[in-house]
């Protein structure tokens, strides 16, 4: 990482109220894995050392705007792509047991590599649809926060997201600009499958200003066993 990209970083965290020096040299490790990865298999269309620290380092850390992420410490990122948010979120909150999880096995075992080389042993990773992990007695109601980045519509997450998590626990999802029609078929969809949507936060991303919305839900109870449904049926057939 160069000077120039040390300091944005300071920038971005600073603006979200963290102090990321101490986490300079996990970042410029993080920054070269990625490119390392990316130049064997397609992690990111994002290449350039101020879009890397902005759009996936200091995009990652804004989930714990607001203090979301609180005292949790059993956290699953679903569909984390190319380990965003959950590499920056364990550098940055070592407290957190999280587990990655993505249905592409290349890229999990990309994290996996990455976790191990960062030397972050609290991140475990798993190759998975949502769909199946949801139905699945190890996993189903047993996070206290899901986190996703900008994955689908929100009734789709809120399908993925909520059989995942135990009563009380939290779905934190990253979303850039939303219209009312979405943020209203979240807010039922949320009630459908026992929970509710209750805190949006529309913000701009520190330095490049890119609209940003913070869609935070909460399980209130069990959710329903037909849900979710089978593989491909949330995305293709939205609750709502």
């Amino acid at each position: 990482m160069t000077p120039e990209g040390e300091a944005l970083l300071l920038q971005g965290g600073l603006e979200l109220g963290l102090d990321l020096r101490p986490h300079l040299p996990a970042f410029a490790e993080l920054q070269a894995a990625l490119l390392e990865g990316n130049a064997q298999m397609n992690l990111t269309a994002l290449t350039a050392e101020r879009d890397i620290i902005l759009k996936h380092f200091i995009d990652s850390l804004t989930c714990g705007l607001d203090g979301w992420l609180g005292e949790a410490t059993r956290l699953l990122d679903l569909g984390s792509g190319a380990g965003f948010p959950a590499l920056p979120l364990a550098i940055v909150y070592p407290q957190l047991q999280i587990l990655a999880v993505d249905a592409t096995r290349k890229k999990t075992e990309y994290i996996a590599r990455t976790a191990a080389r960062l030397q972050l042993g609290q991140v475990q990773v798993l190759a998975s649809r949502a769909e199946s992990l949801g139905r699945d007695p190890a996993h189903r109601e047993q996070y206290q926060r899901v986190v996703t980045r900008a994955v689908a519509a929100l009734p789709v997450l809120a399908e993925l997201g909520l059989p995942l998590l135990e009563t009380g626990g939290l779905l934190i999802a990253q979303k850039g600009q939303l219209n009312p029609e979405e943020l209203e078929a979240g807010r039922r969809a949320a009630a459908e499958l026992g929970g509710e949507l209750f805190h949006v936060k529309q913000f701009e991303l520190p330095v490049s200003h890119d609209p940003r919305s913070l869609v935070v839900m909460r399980k209130l109870g069990t959710t329903l066993a037909n849900y979710p449904r089978r593989e491909g049926v949330p995305g293709k057939q939205p609750l709502f």
